[in-house]
């Protein structure tokens, strides 16, 4: 008698072996949508970042980038749809309606999710902020597609599918996350991961303007009263020019007072790396990386700050970033411009004590020009 051979399981298919095959009704699918994020007026500046992504994603795609306003009725909303075009949009969509003067999670799901519905976009971006990220969660279990959130490169697959990477594993790993068989391809997008492009003056274009169709009897939610946060913008670490971090390295939350000191001097922001937070030494509005805030800076001096990959995703971006650390090995010095072995404890106050003594008051200003 012969005894059968246990077979070995099949391998899990490989991304080179998955075959794009979209439903009938989602070939209808084109084009590239911008959530623009308005609130209390201001548009947040992620979206205009995210226009200049979607343009470079459309233009390789070969259709056209919409912008998608929601707001009241008002010059506020009108500047949003105008800035669409400044930053690049073929068109914009537009719902207004006096609901959507707050952000509240039912009505806006409705608008977007509507939108979609009726327009059929390929491709959805939004900011990672606290407003998108929610808005990005509802609308896509809504419309039971797919979403990688917080991604830090978007690119066109050879067939024309979205190619979103992210950090994983805690920020050790990167992946490239794909959604074959269903449309809109959603992604969310952190502030200052990409760069902001180049605005231009030029006139509105094709504005198309759709209904939000509820009523405020309709909306469970209820906006009662504004109480802004007294603490909102003491930490303006995404948009500042020059910015000086520390990390472990530095032995004691009382050093970092050295830190500051530097900051303070060269008219810097100050930040710090994630285990300083979970330590406790410095507040969560001043991480930076993954897990925190992603900077562009024109300057970023990192001191004790050993450099794992969720940090570095987060400061990549910097024009120039000047690394102190006492290991040589230290992850950090593999992707810094400008690398000193050094104790960062000795050699900060020399920085300060030297930035002092050649900058004046009236050019403090001046130094990331």
């Amino acid at each position: 008698m012969t005894e059968a051979k246990p077979q070995a399981a099949a391998a899990a298919p490989s991304r080179a072996g998955m075959k794009k095959e979209l439903p009938e009704h989602f070939k209808a699918y084109r084009h590239v949508w911008v959530f623009v994020e308005v609130e209390r007026g201001q548009v947040h500046p992620v979206s205009f970042e995210l226009m200049g992504e979607g343009r470079k994603l459309a233009d390789q795609l070969g259709v056209e980038l919409a912008g998608v306003v929601l707001g009241p009725p008002g010059e506020a909303t009108q500047a949003a749809v105008a800035e669409c075009f400044a930053y690049g949009a073929d068109l914009a969509y537009r719902v207004e309606d006096p609901l959507l003067a707050d952000y509240r999670n039912e009505p806006f799901s409705k608008a977007l999710t509507d939108l979609v519905n009726t327009y059929k976009p390929e491709i959805l971006l939004l900011g990672a902020t606290t407003l998108g990220r929610d808005l990005a969660g509802s609308v896509a279990t809504t419309l039971l597609t797919g979403l990688t959130a917080d991604c830090t490169e978007l690119a066109v697959d050879q067939d024309g599918s979205l190619a979103a990477t992210r950090p994983t594993f805690g920020g050790s790993l990167l992946c490239t996350i794909y959604t074959l068989n269903f449309r809109p391809q959603m992604a969310t997008v952190r502030p200052r991961v990409m760069a902001m492009p180049e605005r231009r003056e030029r006139p509105i274009g094709r504005v198309v303007t759709h209904p939000l169709g509820l009523v405020e009897d309709d909306i469970v939610t209820k906006i009662l009263s504004f109480l802004p946060d007294r603490d909102a913008g003491t930490s303006n670490l995404a948009y500042a020019d020059v910015v000086v971090a520390g990390g472990m390295g530095l032995g004691a939350a009382e050093n970092f007072q050295l830190v500051r000191a530097l900051a303070r001097t060269i008219g810097a922001e100050f930040g710090c790396s994630r285990p300083v937070v979970q330590k406790g030494w410095m507040p969560s509005d001043r991480q930076i990386g993954q897990t925190g805030k992603t900077i562009r800076p024109k300057l970023y001096i990192a001191a004790g700050i050993s450099g794992a990959i969720q940090h570095r995703v987060g400061v990549e971006g910097a024009d120039l970033i000047v690394a102190i650390n006492t290991d040589r090995n230290a992850p950090i010095f593999d992707f810094a411009h400008v690398g000193l072995v050094a104790d960062a404890i000795r050699l900060l106050p020399a920085l300060t004590d030297a930035f002092a003594r050649r900058l004046s008051p009236h050019n403090r200003d001046k130094l990331a020009g």
